[in-house]
């Protein structure tokens, strides 16, 4: 595929996994009245490795075995503590703070990214974007409100998941540079983040409750996170971090609180206010300013 074909396609992908995403809220809410975090997360990981495997049923040799830890690391920081760090973070803050400060994930991107590669710097534009972006966020997450209310602890275990975002996609960026094959890669992933979930599992005590699974609700739900949006969105997304770069993959979740916003009115029946159509002009006014030559390559 041409290398121009490959950038467009990247940025089609990049977007459409963010609107994928964008639903996971809807599936986790059904989900956690029944389950523990943990067993959500270790359920949809565990779907995502079957799906993975069923796709790409072939053993990739790593022949240099300090590539194994990145391989952990990746699934560390982007598997496991990522999203334990977030869902327990909405548990005790407010979902609006969480809101905004997720969106800062592609700022704390930028920061790995520089620090682990010398070819891969934001611009100007780059933070010029997020500032307009942030706006639009605080604007959709306020909704009117007057004040922000501060929660140290969730909002601290929130930046501290968006740390975790961005280490992921540092290490996510240097196994693209290693070409194996991409399915095996975000498989492999999932491996390590599968071994780190079970203690984790089996510290908290995870018990899955057969009755609900039998629920047809709680089984499509399921499978939209395993397989829809952990197989096939981290594989698309890691696939447009190799084809089009971190920083410029990252920048596409600040359309996360434009998808919640429309999916909130459309399944949720919230009423669209003016607050929210502003934020959502900022946060795609600074993703367009951050995407133009965003970063040297």
């Amino acid at each position: 595929m041409a290398n121009d074909k490959r950038k467009v396609l990247g940025h089609i992908m990049a977007c459409g996994t963010q609107i994928m995403w964008g639903a996971t809220f809807v599936s986790t809410k059904v989900l956690l009245a029944h389950f523990s975090p943990v067993e959500v997360l270790m359920t949809r990981a565990v779907l995502a490795f079957i799906a993975l495997f069923l796709l790409y049923p072939h053993h990739v040799k790593i022949k240099e075995k300090k590539r194994e830890l990145v391989f952990a690391g990746a699934g560390l920081s982007g598997i496991v503590l990522y999203f334990m760090l977030e869902n327990t973070a909405l548990t005790i803050t407010y979902a609006s703070n969480v809101g905004i400060i997720v969106t800062c994930a592609p700022f704390f991107v930028a920061v790995m990214v520089s620090i682990f590669f010398k070819n891969e710097k934001p611009q100007s534009n780059f933070y010029i974007g997020f500032l307009i972006a942030i706006v639009g966020v605080i604007l959709i997450s306020m909704n009117g409100q007057r004040s922000l209310h501060l929660n140290p602890l969730g909002d601290f275990l929130a930046f501290l998941a968006m740390i975790s975002w961005g280490m992921y996609s540092a290490l996510a960026k240097k196994i693209s540079e290693w070409n194996y094959p991409m399915i095996a890669v975000t498989r492999r992933i999932y491996f390590y983040g599968i071994l780190f979930l079970i203690p984790v599992a089996l510290w908290e005590g995870a018990s899955w409750d057969m009755a609900y699974i039998r629920e047809p609700e709680i089984v499509l739900n399921f499978l939209f996170l395993g397989f829809g949006a952990s197989a096939m969105g981290f594989f698309v997304w890691n696939l447009s971090t190799k084809w089009i770069g971190a920083l410029k993959t990252s920048v596409y979740i600040y359309l996360s609180p434009v998808i919640t916003v429309i999916l909130s009115m459309v399944i949720l029946g919230e009423k669209l206010t003016m607050p929210s159509i502003i934020g959502a002009a900022f946060i795609l006014t600074g993703l367009l300013v951050s995407q133009k030559q965003n970063c040297h390559r």
